[in-house]
């Protein structure tokens, strides 16, 4: 068995949060998706600043889909004080997850969690929370054909509808770009966590449904130098 669900918790960015089988345990290279949406959060406040008329204090709303343990939203609302999560999991045990995680770290009032199974028809729901700034995601990227080469400890305790991304690792990737133009705002991010091969193919997917008037902005490597992160921009009209 995994060592996080031995001890019940794992250290995430600086918080430590409780740990369960099958929920998804978070990797650490998976903190530096935290740091990208801050960061380009910190660039549009400095941006704003240098305007020369009086701009309202930002508070970003944030969309995480797939939240597991709740691990980057709860992350994002310590280190960005004025936002806002709303975190979307299909799975029970991930919703009662964060739910707990959220309690224990004082941070329930600022995030809405919902059990919800995203999917191309699920613009009308998310959009209850009015348009967002950023959507984040560490979705299944793995290629189906890969699956049975993870770890054997993977493969017994986690739950692998959290790491299948389909014959092309893109399944839950294109949902979410999909959906991405009806609930951002205009020049809104999405921040999402890749398989190294899939930055030239989402390039490619991206160009050839261009009415979703969403561009890469840039591609970022993880701690071991390969193409983990993509930053993708919807256009103003």
């Amino acid at each position: 068995m995994p060592v996080q669900y031995v001890l019940g918790e794992w250290d995430f960015q600086d918080l430590t949060l409780q740990m369960r089988p099958p929920v998804f345990i978070p990797r650490p290279e998976t903190e530096a998706l935290v740091s990208l949406v801050v960061e380009e959060e910190s660039r549009k406040c400095e941006t704003n600043s240098g305007l020369c008329f009086p701009v309202p204090v930002s508070h970003p709303v944030i969309l995480e889909i797939g939240c597991g343990s709740g691990a980057i939203a709860l992350s994002l609302l310590c280190k960005l004080p004025q936002s806002q999560v709303i975190a979307v999991d299909k799975e029970t045990a991930a919703v009662d997850l964060t739910r707990e995680n959220a309690h224990r770290l004082q941070l329930q009032e600022r995030i809405h969690i919902l059990h919800h199974d995203v999917s191309y028809s699920s613009a009308e729901q998310l959009q209850l929370w009015g348009p967002v700034d950023f959507i984040v995601s560490n979705p299944p990227y793995v290629f189906h054909e890969d699956m049975a080469s993870l770890d054997t400890e993977i493969l017994r305790y986690e739950d692998l509808d959290a790491l299948d991304g389909g014959d092309d690792g893109m399944r839950v990737i294109k949902t979410i770009l999909s959906l991405a133009p009806s609930l951002l705002k205009d020049s809104g991010s999405v921040f999402l966590e890749v398989d190294p091969r899939h930055p030239n193919m989402v390039e490619d997917w991206l160009q050839a449904h261009p009415n979703l008037l969403l561009v890469l902005r840039a591609v970022h490597k993880d701690f071991c130098g390969k193409p983990r992160f993509l930053h993708i921009q919807k256009q103003s009209r």
